[in-house]
């Protein structure tokens, strides 16, 4: 206590007024600083300052100078949608650290110049004399001069249920709330320097941008600056053949408009959307919308063991009794937890042995108890038998009991345990904890005035566990053939981490089980080289859990984080997607991505081939997009080097990208998940990788030829430009539509809004074809049977080509 009260320079009588404004000038106020907000106007502003936004609204701004309102209003309504989403993503952030600062206490009792008083906790400072008191919360970081039977909940912190018995030299962190006893604390930090403090401090940081944004913020960049390139070959091209600068601006205009992937937030925003939707259905709630695609790429799952891969509900699975009778009347009265319904009151333990008991009665009055603390290892009560006689029940720690034993109970018979019994009860004991069950001792006996807890009667074992959820062996199994790494991180002893990780299938032979301990004690650059191999963290704090995810990350991993309390917090706004319980904290939920509500493991991996499915359809629509923009440049740039006349004019050509942003490609969003969707590895490249891109320019290049061939035909044939052009833009539309067949995936659960989408569109460009009131507006004209006889056999090559790259290119 002495050397406490000297390194905080204070006493027992507690600090003087004037010391109390000296130290709180220097070490300021104990707040939780929130940063200053950004202006409304300001968060909502900023979602505009994005590639991709601005390409929507060049491409708008080109619409309407060439008189496409509709076209333009589309783009806009699309670019209103995505800042609306961002800006209400980022609105809700600020929740997180609302919610911390709601968690602190307002008032504290302080001692200051020998005087009791309830301040303002604000007002704390370094070295203030605090006193707790059953029912109230630590106001600061405390560190603990003076405790009796304290005991303190930090669940709110930890995630960890089970009370903490605090003794002098401990430290109670802000928050905690003291469920028994009292005790004295010097204020050891304040403010942002807590550990509060500390968490509210990094779950301020801005978000890391999710891989998919990532990706499409390339793709962007790249595809507008194809765009602009040939746009401007365009223009040259047409000057040099003498067309008029007017309609040489329109076409070039008109190809830009058609060459941006305008629709690619549309589509982002949909297949995302649909995607939360059919999550939410599952129990996980997603709270950014690119988080859904960021589960199709993670590579490495850290998940809690307790509720998440177990049922978060120990029972008792083995017993080794002596007398049963008697061992039950010590489970069912050598207990402090109570079962109201289908709701436990109390520790996991005691609940478990309560229902262990369940159907014992007895009414012994408790006369006296002697708690469980983490020295003793046991706990013992007092009950009254009689006027003049009392039973001293006891259980706890197996070898504690055994040790404080000097009978043994079979069945009536109480015998003094020699050498061989105690191996016996040993060899049981260890064979027990070999299964990774929490094993627990029962002794009793007649008071006979010497202390309560010696010469006590030995009356049996039983072994406890909480036994793996029932779908969460195949769950991990799945994560396994996906490519998945799945690492186990728990509180729990290593042996019990240990023998469930590998009933799961997390732990393999050549995977490593470390202890938050031995973690503490290595070098980054030692756990870089072996965190890989690690396989499950037993004894583990949650503070420990930022290091793991950081450290994973920094290989390339993308890692999912699962948590609950407080502290967990930092870890799920650090991890590429933070994992919320269900019945965790507000502040852990406000920090992570997702919530499961059912706290299930499998439910996260039903996210992941969710997530999978819709970077899938993301593929789809982009290589179908992109292809049919290759396939656009390619037949234009083609026939100006041919000296043909242009295949579309820029009212075909807005058509064209109606099409293309249009059913097709929003219903090739909606497709089902690929029948080996979990039996690949992550998606962890660029959305469009070597092959896609080979492929996207031989389907663009055989759109380009076959539409090139039929129009420089028909013009060499004497057809009028007029129907030429309108046999080539059919072509193209046509080609576009089964395109989008080729992009169906080979799902069990294939859907069938494509077809309607295809069928859609080619009634449209049927009544553009044959519709009077059109065929001004397009400058189109009818075409015979003959001539879709043609078109139809053309066309069909975009098909056999797919086909054809399916076996060759991969």
């Amino acid at each position: 206590m002495k050397n406490q009260l000297s390194t905080f320079e204070t006493s027992p009588e507690g600090l003087s007024k004037s010391e109390v404004i000296r130290r709180q000038e220097k070490y300021g106020l104990n707040k939780i600083n929130e940063e200053k907000p950004t202006p409304l106007i300001i968060l909502f502003l900023s979602q505009f300052v994005d590639i991709l936004i601005a390409l929507l609204i060049i491409a708008a701004i080109a619409s309407m100078i060439i008189g496409d309102f509709i076209d333009a209003g589309v783009i806009l309504l699309a670019v209103l949608l995505n800042t609306i989403i961002g800006f209400i993503q980022e609105y809700r952030s600020r929740n997180a650290v609302s919610n911390l600062k709601d968690l602190i206490v307002k008032k504290a009792i302080v001692r200051r110049e020998n005087e009791i008083q309830e301040i303002n906790a604000s007002e704390l400072t370094i070295g203030d004399i605090v006193i707790l008191e059953e029912g109230s919360k630590s106001p600061a970081d405390l560190v603990l001069i003076e405790s009796k039977d304290l005991n303190c909940d930090e669940s709110f912190l930890t995630g960890e249920s089970e009370a903490i018995l605090k003794e002098i030299g401990d430290d109670i962190y802000m928050e905690s709330n003291v469920i028994s006893g009292h005790g004295i604390g010097i204020v050891k930090n304040i403010g942002m320097k807590t550990e509060i403090g500390k968490i509210a401090e990094i779950i301020q940081e801005k978000e890391e941008a999710t891989p998919l944004e990532i990706r499409v913020g390339k793709l962007g960049k790249i595809l507008s600056a194809i765009a602009i390139i040939v746009c401007i070959i365009i223009f040259a091209l047409e000057l040099l053949q003498g067309v008029g600068l007017v309609e040489t601006f329109m076409t070039a205009v008109s190809l830009a408009v058609a060459a941006i992937p305008e629709g690619l937030p549309a589509v982002l925003t949909l297949t995302l959307a649909l995607g939360m939707t059919e999550m939410a259905s599952s129990n996980a709630i997603v709270k950014r919308l690119l988080s859904v695609e960021t589960l199709g790429s993670c590579t490495i799952i850290c998940s809690d063991k307790t509720g998440t891969l177990t049922e978060n509900k120990m029972s008792v699975v083995e017993e080794y009794l002596l007398n049963k009778d008697k061992t039950l009347l010590i489970s069912k009265l050598c207990n402090n937890a109570t079962i109201k319904g289908d709701k436990l009151i109390g520790n996991q333990t005691d609940g478990a042995i309560l229902n262990f008991a369940e159907g014992y009665e007895s009414s012994l009055e408790r006369i006296d108890e002697i708690p469980l603390n983490s020295n003793r290892k046991m706990m013992t009560t007092i009950h009254r038998l009689d006027s003049e006689n009392k039973i001293i029940l006891s259980k706890g720690a197996p070898e504690i009991i055994l040790d404080k034993c000097k009978y043994i109970d079979n069945d009536g018979n109480i015998e003094i345990i020699n050498a061989k019994t105690k191996e016996n009860i040993l060899n049981k004991i260890n064979e027990m904890s070999e299964k990774a069950l929490r094993v627990i001792g029962f002794a009793y006996k007649f008071d006979d005035g010497a202390k309560a807890e010696e010469n006590l009667i030995f009356t049996g074992l039983v072994g406890l566990i909480d036994p793996p959820k029932q779908n969460a062996k195949k769950a991990v199994n799945d994560c396994i053939n996906a490519g998945i790494a799945v690492k186990m991180i728990t509180g729990d002893h290593e042996k019990t981490a240990s023998a469930i990780a590998k009933n799961l299938g997390i732990l393999t032979e050549k995977g490593r089980v470390i202890t938050g301990h031995e973690l503490e004690k290595l070098t980054d650059e030692e756990y870089l080289s072996s965190v890989e191999d690690i396989q499950v963290y037993a004894r583990v704090k949650p503070a420990q859990k930022m290091r793991i995810v950081e450290t994973l990350k920094s290989l390339g991993n993308i890692v999912a984080m699962t948590g609950d309390g407080v502290n967990d917090a930092p870890a799920l706004k650090k991890a590429s997607i933070g994992v919320a319980m269900g019945n965790g904290t507000d502040v852990s939920k406000e920090s992570a991505d997702m919530i499961l509500q059912d706290n299930d493991f499998s439910t996260i991996v039903k996210a992941i081939k969710e997530g999978r499915k819709i970077y899938d359809n993301i593929k789809r629509f982009v290589k179908f997009q992109v292809s049919t923009n290759v396939g656009a440049i390619l037949t234009i740039v083609g026939t100006s080097l041919l000296n043909l006349p242009l295949p579309f004019n820029p009212a075909q050509l807005l058509w064209l990208n109606i099409v293309m942003d249009g059913p097709p490609a929003q219903t090739l969003g909606m497709e089902g998940a690929e029948k080996d969707t979990m039996k690949r590895p992550p998606e962890t490249g660029d959305i469009l990788t070597k092959g896609t891109l080979l492929q996207i320019f031989i389907l663009g290049l055989v759109m380009a030829i076959g539409t090139t061939i039929i129009f420089s035909w028909e013009i060499y044939n004497g057809a009028t430009t007029k129907k030429a052009m309108t046999i080539a833009f059919t072509l193209f539309v046509v080609y576009q539509l089964l395109n989008a067949l080729n992009g169906k995936a080979n799902s069990d659960k294939s859907s069938k809004y494509v077809y309607l989408g295809v069928l859609g569109s080619f009634i449209l460009q049927l009544l553009i074809i044959y519709l009077p009131q059109l065929q001004v507006i397009f400058r189109t004209t009818a075409i015979d049977i003959t001539e879709w006889v043609i078109i139809a056999i053309v066309a069909s090559t975009i098909l056999v080509a797919q086909k054809i790259m399916n076996k060759v290119i991969k």
